[in-house]
């Protein structure tokens, strides 16, 4: 089982909102690998957007993305590109 751990920033204006954490969720969804992310001394499961939305993520925010399973590196490549694409908002 492989193991990935690499940092994200929330680059888009509006910041981790709804249609963002659903992103994020639907994507999750796609991988057999346990996906969460940390913010200070919270970590959340990515497959819940009720978890994201609670560890306000405004603009400018850096995250850890933690990922375990057979294909992490694959949903880390995936995870990343959305918030590189800034949601698809800008």
């Amino acid at each position: 089982m492989k193991n990935t751990v690499c940092e994200v920033q929330v680059s888009n204006r509006l910041g981790l909102h709804a249609r963002p954490a659903m992103m994020l969720v639907q994507e999750a969804n796609r991988f057999a690998s346990s996906i969460a992310i940390r913010k200070d001394r919270t970590t959340v499961d990515c497959r819940s957007i009720l978890d994201l939305l609670t560890i306000a993520a405004p603009q400018g925010t850096t995250l850890q993305l933690i990922i375990s399973g057979s294909d992490a590196e694959e949903a880390a490549a995936a995870i990343t590109g959305i918030f590189d694409n800034k949601f698809g908002e800008e």
